[in-house]
């Protein structure tokens, strides 16, 4: 193929990979759109289905009556039994008092609104979780997960303590690491040994990516450090976006063992 003929495939193929990204950005857009339509629509439902419970307007009955009548006169219209119409009760009356909150939940797919406000015990707790699924662009599966493994109580009720140069440096990172991880994902026997783990980890990084949070970047395992003249091996290495630092995982699955410091050449 003569290089004139292949430069023109070549603004071909740019062209088409144009145009996909317009359909891909349109569909995004379109879908954004229609989801916080169907949020504004859940929470005006709610909203009217509290205030006629709390006036003693309408009790259960009258409720079920109505999922009833939408069921009999529209039966194209899915989503609407007397259980759904009282959790938009639920997620109304869950976000009504706070005026920041309602803006959160409309990022958000009525699946996760729904595992965050009936699964959660606090509005911090909530607040969290929905802070959290919307900048990390979560699944609902991985959602679910964060929520089952309790990640908002072994990172913002039980933030690792941070040295005062990290913290002063980069104030806005206090939740970057945690001071536990839930690996389950491994799938290893109760007692493993470290090179187990390690090779396990490699296998599943893109889990534990999620588990780490998603500003860790992989850079390679057993990776050569030299110190002096003294060459070490780090098990991990990741890159985090956040700190624009390398950050080192050794693992141990017993306890630390102290080691002797090591000396760093004068320069």
């Amino acid at each position: 193929m003569s290089s004139k003929a292949s430069s023109g495939k070549n603004a071909l193929q740019q062209d088409f990979s144009d145009v996909l990204q317009q359909i891909q950005r349109s569909r995004q857009k379109a879908f954004v759109q229609v989801n916080t339509a169907l949020i504004d629509l859940y929470w005006q439902v709610g909203k009217t289905i509290s205030e006629k419970v709390q006036n003693e307007v309408w009790g259960k009955g009258v409720v079920r009556e109505l999922a009833h009548y939408i069921a009999q006169n529209a039966p194209d219209i899915k989503g609407f039994s007397d259980k759904n119409l009282w959790r938009m009760k639920q997620f109304y009356e869950t976000y009504a008092t706070d005026e920041k909150l309602p803006d959160l939940v409309r990022k958000l797919p009525w699946s996760h609104n729904l595992a965050i406000f009936s699964r959660c015990k606090t509005q911090e707790e909530r607040v969290f979780y929905l802070t959290l699924a919307s900048s990390e662009n979560y699944s609902f599966r991985e959602l679910d997960r964060q929520i089952s493994v309790s990640l908002f109580e072994r990172t913002a009720l039980n933030a690792p303590k941070l040295s005062t140069p990290l913290r002063e440096l980069h104030p806005n990172l206090s939740h970057a690491f945690k001071d536990n991880y839930v690996l389950e994902f491994l799938g290893l026997p109760e007692a493993h040994s470290e090179n187990n783990l390690q090779k396990a980890l490699t296998r599943q990084m893109k889990q534990f990516i999620l588990e780490l949070g998603k500003d860790f970047i992989f850079m390679g395992e057993e990776y050569r450090l030299q110190v002096g003249n003294q060459d070490f091996l780090i098990d991990l290495l990741f890159f985090h976006r956040g700190l624009s630092a390398l950050v080192a995982f050794e693992l141990k699955v017993g306890k630390f063992m102290t080691v002797p410091k090591l000396r760093f050449p004068e320069f």
